[in-house]
């Protein structure tokens, strides 16, 4: 995979299963906040999957596209884009009301001497959100950032552990998730909190980090010495899929691939990939950042996408220049600083 044709066909084609899931879910779909990393390719797979259906359904898109093509992007692939800042009353209350929604809009990076904003965009928004669309129902994004960190021994964090975020954006998304789950209980909102660690994208995330970092001779630190992944289009085509298990109170899924992945194993891959040793700094604690998304995995089946096609890949993107984006994912704090 070479191009962003190449990726983006591969990532926003639509399983059979995803289009038969979107037959049995009644009315649109809206997604707040398709300007991030994951929005545009999980807008573009939505479209694609409801136009296979007999009666297909309005795909919105909803961001501020302040910057870039992406609104006429979008709207070049039948989507129809909405251009609205969400913390505005008045542009909030002139969005349609859709049946569907998929809340993406966040706040992570530069949480450190912004923490009211990370607070207002994470934990205050879905209550307006919640209040415009009381008689939807509500995929909103959370991160497996809620938990504490776990021994790389057992798993990773299941949906029945205890939360325990570290830092203030971890804390916001926790707060994001308990806002929403007022309003689920007061206006019987059906909900479903989406936990994802680690979605890839060739363009970035901690595959494209440790690759560039190999092959550029710079050292990993490996003190967060494990990861959970997942192909960026599987955790799209499970985010559309998981408007039909919404309840009340809300459901919680985590979402991420099945393996505890070893960065010095990542590394080495790699390494063997460009021919060169990567280089280590730090020693692999006893504890990280896991999640076990065995739920997920019932309900959708594993990823379709496995890890070694992911590396692969990842090292055919860096080897032929493809195009990056300059979004670090910081998978190697500990203390919660973003």
């Amino acid at each position: 995979m070479r191009t962003i044709f190449d990726l983006e066909q591969k990532m926003c084609a639509p399983s059979e299963k995803l289009v038969k899931d979107l037959s049995r879910i009644n009315g649109d779909i809206m997604i707040l906040g398709v300007g991030g990393k994951m929005g545009p390719t999980l807008a573009k797979l939505a479209k694609n999957a409801v136009d296979q259906l007999p009666h297909p359904k309005k795909i919105y898109a909803v961001s501020r596209f302040t910057k870039g093509s992406l609104q006429q992007e979008l709207e070049a692939c039948g989507i129809e884009t909405i251009a609205a800042d969400l913390l505005d009353e008045r542009q909030l209350d002139q969005l349609p009301n859709v049946k569907n929604i998929i809340y993406m809009v966040g706040h992570k990076f530069g949480t450190t001497g912004h923490e009211h904003f990370t607070w207002a965009m994470n934990a205050y928004l879905p209550g307006r959100i919640a209040e415009k669309f009381k008689d939807s129902r509500i995929v909103s994004f959370s991160t497996g950032n809620v938990y504490p960190f776990s021994s790389v021994k057992e798993g990773g964090a299941t949906e029945e552990d205890s939360t325990g975020p570290v830092g203030e954006y971890a804390q916001s998304c926790l707060g994001r998730e308990r806002i929403w789950s007022y309003y689920s209980y007061k206006y019987n909102i059906p909900q479903l909190h989406f936990r994802l660690n680690y979605a890839i994208d060739l363009r970035y995330g901690v595959l494209l980090e440790i690759a560039k970092a190999v092959k550029e001779g710079k050292p990993i630190d490996i003190t967060m010495g494990h990861v959970n992944v997942i192909w960026q289009g599987d955790a799209n085509e499970m985010a559309i899929r998981s408007l039909l298990y919404c309840s009340t109170p809300p459901e919680v899924l985590n979402v991420t691939g099945p393996e505890t992945l070893s960065i010095r194993w990542v590394a080495e891959q790699f390494g063997t990939m460009f021919n060169v040793t990567p280089i280590f700094t730090g020693q692999e604690q006893d504890t990280a950042l896991l999640s076990n998304a065995s739920k997920a995995h019932k309900w959708f089946g594993y990823p379709q996408v496995t890890m070694l096609e992911m590396i692969e890949w990842t090292a055919e993107w860096i080897l032929h220049n493809g195009e990056v984006i300059d979004k670090p994912t910081h998978f190697q704090e500990r203390e919660g600083k973003y």
